[in-house]
């Protein structure tokens, strides 16, 4: 399966991007561009003065890959236990695993800050690792795990999901879950998302990598994908994996299906990233 190594390091203390072993030249299509503005100054750094959640790394046992396996998670500013909460669930790149996410975009500052500014409700956010093996560590050949990562969607909906509803309060519809992730893990949110659209509504591909089915497989028909109340679908103008998501986008024109498509000025980066998170944890469970 061919398949996209992410980035490997801390967003701001690292550089922005790496080799990649795979990506095309860049054609840019008219509608090609921003649909969203960039954020206001400030939307990414801590803030005192504000309520702020909880980020815990709790262990759960995997039937799907016969091991006690772990996700982080990230419970909303004065989380109360008898309320159900909506969950997104997060995933990251083929080089990284379950702390990827808080890495290159601090969740936990974007939702505290969006929160207390009336601009996203409060949610929990699971970050998951997608390699559903037993050795799922992002060391030597990461490629070697994609077939882990196909693997993953019923590690999600029989381990990770029933965990996560067992442990919290949460919603248990169909429109109280969301599903996204960044590179490699875009391509399991598009993959597992538009297959299983009784379980999610809401699904984000952030620079979705090869490991995304080819849209025709991927949307037969516009059924699965008119069922979502949100459809995003995002990648930077400088990324060489930018015809992968052109590929989805056109697909999802040709059915007539509505959705996102949002093309900022950047490669295949944590600043594409979080600001991924930034407007699309607004548009969720409105």
């Amino acid at each position: 399966m061919a398949c996209l190594l992410a980035l490997a390091g801390a967003a701001a203390a690292q550089p922005a991007d790496v080799p990649r072993p795979l990506s095309w030249p860049i054609e840019l299509q008219a509608d090609d561009r921003p649909a969203l503005a960039p954020p206001p100054a400030g939307w990414d750094r801590p803030r005192d003065g504000i309520p702020h959640g909880r980020l815990e790394m709790l262990d759960y046992d995997s039937r799907t890959v016969g091991t006690r396996r772990r996700m982080l998670v990230y419970t909303p500013p004065g989380h109360d236990p008898l309320r159900a909460y909506p969950v997104l669930y997060l995933l990251h790149g083929i080089g990284g695993d379950e702390t990827e996410w808080q890495r290159f975009a601090a969740p936990e500052v974007l939702l505290d800050n969006l929160i207390a500014d009336g601009l996203a409700q409060p949610m929990i956010v699971v970050m998951p690792n997608g390699r559903a093996q037993p050795n799922d560590r992002a060391e030597g050949n990461v490629f070697a795990a994609a077939p882990a990562f196909a693997r993953f969607e019923r590690d999600l909906l029989d381990d990770v999901i029933p965990a996560i509803e067992a442990r919290f309060r949460t919603r248990t519809d169909r429109d109280g879950r969301a599903l996204a992730g960044l590179s490699m893990g875009g391509g399991q949110a598009l993959n597992f998302g538009l297959t299983h659209p009784e379980r999610f509504a809401w699904v984000g591909g952030f620079s979705s990598a090869p490991n995304t089915r080819a849209p025709a497989e991927l949307l037969p028909d516009a059924g699965a994908a008119r069922q979502l109340r949100l459809l995003w679908l995002s990648c930077g103008s400088l990324d060489g994996l930018l015809r992968v998501s052109q590929g989805v986008h056109a697909r999802l024109q040709a059915l007539g299906v509505p959705h996102v498509w949002h093309v900022p000025a950047h490669g295949h980066d944590a600043a594409q990233w979080r600001q991924d998170l930034y407007h699309f944890a607004q548009r969720l469970f409105q």
